[in-house]
């Protein structure tokens, strides 16, 4: 019997080679009809044939789907056969938006086959920089609207040349269809400039780039998503420049390996991390590094792990071709605070002075895009930033919700997240909120993110901190659009983005970090929180320590150790002994213990400023340069050692978990132990005490699920102990899967929280 089927296929479906699939398929099946990419990012197929063939092509649509593709739900409508359509045609894109919620897929890395064709001298792409395939190449970068065609991306630029539109409209062709086909006579062109922007004339500017590189120079890159800057990792003195003009002191610099293979000549790489790096995807994976590590202490000083990814698009493969160096450092580019940095013209006037050359294409970015941060924890992968290689594809969950909802996300490392019915859209990494670029930023993704998925926000949530720039965002946005402004608590967002992930009714949630608005006012940081989709509890806490002098004690620790051992002499004679470290030398130590002794100092249960202050104490970290540096140089320290220093757990009335005694206990046997061991002891103790609380408030309460989450998560050592605690205890223990566990995936938390307050 003949019918006419009418699909729409939700997903991601363009970009991906979904239509060129599509009309493959059903050519071989004799099927009529068209394949239409929609401006709601949907794809429309209408087939006319027998139904028993259109049934074949359903099942193949739905198990033998393109690579990249993800396929959500499927539509059909049967009818009567119209007879109208003599084969089977791609129709030109429609600019129809009658569905939301489907977007185009993330960036993707150069697959095998263009790979091969880069290196053949043979092909007449050989050494085309941005060689792509439908299976391959940029999209979210490069889009300025949907649907996903080339005239609306960056591509428009560059018109097809005659072999490339017949790659293009060619069935059989791995092009067919293909948005970013281009080729060296008609696609985008690099060049290498001095630092003064003025154009060397090079055959090969890309590999004579890798040359410079290898030589010691510093070049910045431009990539899909933003400039890196790039040079040595063998070489210290040009990474020594870098960290100069650049004021990161110590701050790691992620590094591009040329391969697989080179990776492993200084780092541990297990089967997991290994289907991480060579994955579509390419993020950055914090590996640790191997005992025959050779490059540069200068690439990650004082950290036992390094940040490496590996090429993802032609012009890195080319950049490794005439050098033998293992390894690029390749970290992304942006003055202090700013994003990413994007444009040409951007680029040479704020990297000048930090770099020797420019490396450029003549391909516009659309959209800034950072790269992925993955950490592997044991059986787990946690994500610490997520962007490049997955925004903006949808994280699915098992609740719909029908109104769409904006979650503005936190101050720090922030994201983006608009929740529309079974699916949380993040956006890219934005990064610190306290700049007007960086505001700038947020707003924009927040607008292109609901124009490529054809919605409108309908409520908005934020974090509950007053003078949050994010906070005053979604207060004007909420006021634009009439919309209900919904403050949640910071932790209980970090607890929601566990609920949503798990599709829990019931959670007690261990959520640590450096700080969170509390609902007194204060400043939290080490909570247990007893959560419900609607409301939470705070059932247990780290005890609260002074920050003696405010943010100062965030940057300089040893001022968080003084007001846990105020009136200590010995500590007392030792603080004077590192005067030395503070700016204003014996002046600043003595007003820090008569503040100390006073008990004066913002009060804070944060677990970030505990382990900062124990890395203090062990003179493992004495000042914060970057985010969580005294925390993550403390578990570095930790791997060498093991638990010399046993404390039982005391739990003071209310559930407070006391830590006075293990800063001083510390500071008592830190001349007669060694500091790995006791940093070791130290994290132990965090993690059996907020085991132990948690583990009983759910024994108490008959809630069978305890979380961990908040940016303490990303420490192996503390998240392994609670894991066996929990686990011994019969209960589930649950970890972030999708969503950074730090504040790169609290808008998640923010909108999922409004949605079921809505």
């Amino acid at each position: 019997m003949t019918v006419n089927a009418h699909i729409f296929v939700h997903g991601v479906v363009q970009g991906v080679g979904f239509r060129p699939f599509v009309y493959r398929t059903a050519t071989a099946l004799d099927l009529k009809g068209y394949v239409q990419n929609r401006g709601d990012s949907l794809v429309e197929i209408v087939l006319e044939g027998q139904e028993d063939q259109v049934h074949k092509f359903l099942d193949v649509l739905q198990h033998s789907p393109p690579p990249q593709s993800r396929i959500d739900s499927v539509e059909a409508r049967y009818s009567q056969p119209t007879c109208r359509f003599r084969d089977f045609t791609i129709y030109e894109s429609s600019p129809t938006k009658s569905h939301r919620g489907s977007v185009i897929p993330a960036d993707i890395a150069i697959c095998d086959p263009c790979t091969a064709e880069l290196m053949d001298r043979k092909d007449r792409r050989y050494h085309y920089f941005f060689i792509t395939c439908t299976d391959c190449g940029p999209r979210f970068t490069i889009i300025k609207e949907s649907p996903y065609d080339k005239v609306t991306t960056s591509m428009d630029e560059f018109p097809m040349c005659p072999d490339c539109a017949h790659e293009y409209s060619g069935p059989a062709d791995r092009r067919f269809h293909a948005q970013t086909v281009a080729c060296p006579r008609c696609g985008p062109k690099a060049f290498l400039t001095d630092n003064h922007g003025e154009t060397l004339n090079q055959e090969s500017p890309i590999q004579t780039a890798g040359k410079l590189l290898s030589e010691g120079r510093v070049v910045a890159v431009k990539g899909y998503g933003g400039y890196h800057i790039a040079t040595s990792t063998l070489n210290p003195d040009p990474i020594t420049k870098i960290r100069r003009v650049k004021h990161r002191s110590q701050k790691p610099f992620a590094i591009m390996a040329r391969g697989l293979n080179a990776v492993k000549t200084f780092a541990e790489v297990d089967p997991v991390e290994e289907a991480h790096l060579t994955s579509p995807q390419r993020p950055i994976l914090l590996l640790h590094k191997s005992d025959e590590y050779y490059l540069s202490d200068l690439v990650s000083p004082g950290l036992t792990t390094v940040g490496v990814m590996i090429p993802y698009t032609g012009l890195h493969l080319m950049l490794f071709e005439n050098v033998h160096d293992p390894a690029f450092v390749m970290t992304s580019a942006n003055p202090p605070s700013e994003p990413i940095i994007k444009d040409d013209d951007h680029a040479l006037k704020e990297l000048k002075d930090v770099v020797d050359y420019f490396l450029i294409h003549t391909r516009k970015i659309i959209h800034r895009c950072d790269d992925s941060v993955l950490k592997v924890l044991g059986s787990q992968t946690a994500f610490i930033r997520r962007s490049r290689g997955f925004t903006p594809v949808p994280v699915k969950l098992a609740t719909s919700f029908p109104k769409a909802i904006l979650g503005a996300g936190s101050e720090l490392n922030n994201t983006c997240c608009l929740l529309m019915d079974d699916k949380a859209f993040l956006s890219q990494h934005i990064g610190d909120v306290e700049t007007p670029e960086t505001l700038d930023l947020l707003r924009l993704s927040i607008g292109h993110m609901t124009d490529l998925t054809s919605s409108q926000i309908e409520a908005v949530s934020c974090d509950l901190h007053p003078t949050f720039n994010t906070t005053r965002l979604a207060e004007r946005i909420s006021q634009s659009l009439h919309a209900p402004l919904f403050k949640i608590q910071h932790h209980y967002a970090h607890a929601s983005k566990l609920l949503a992930e798990h599709n829990l009714d019931e959670l007690i949630a261990v959520v640590c970090d450096g700080f969170g608005y509390g609902l007194d006012g204060k400043a939290w940081g080490g909570e247990i929180l007893h959560c419900t989709k609607k409301e939470f509890e705070r059932v247990g806490r780290l005890e609260e320590q002074s920050l003696i002098g405010g943010d100062l004690a965030t940057r300089y620790p040893l001022r968080i150790a003084a007001g846990a051992l105020a009136g200590d002499r010995r500590f007392e004679e030792w603080l004077y002994g590192r005067a030395v470290l503070f700016p204003h030398g014996d002046e600043e130590v003595h007003h820090i213990l008569h503040d100390a002794q006073r008990g004066h100092g913002v009060k804070t249960s944060s677990c970030g400023r505990l382990l900062d202050a124990v890395a203090a104490l062990l003179e493992v970290c004495d000042e914060r340069t970057y985010e969580g540096e005294p925390a993550i140089k403390l578990e570095a320290a930790a791997e060498k050692g093991h638990e010399a220093l046993y404390l039982p757990v005391r739990v003071e009335n209310g559930n407070v978990i006391e830590t006075s005694s293990l800063i001083r206990s510390v500071f008592e046997a830190k001349n007669t132990m060694r500091p790995h061991d006791l940093a070791h002891s130290a994290q132990s103790y965090v993690a059996r005490a907020l085991a132990q609380v948690a583990v009983e408030e759910a024994q108490h309460r008959g809630v069978k699920d305890v979380g961990f989450t908040g940016g303490v998560a990303y420490n192996g050592h503390i998240m392994r102990l609670l894991a066996a605690s929990v686990e011994e205890a019969g209960l589930t223990f649950r970890v972030q899967k999708h969503v950074p566990c730090g504040d790169g995936g609290i808008s998640l938390g923010q909108a999922y929280a409004a949605a079921h307050l809505l």
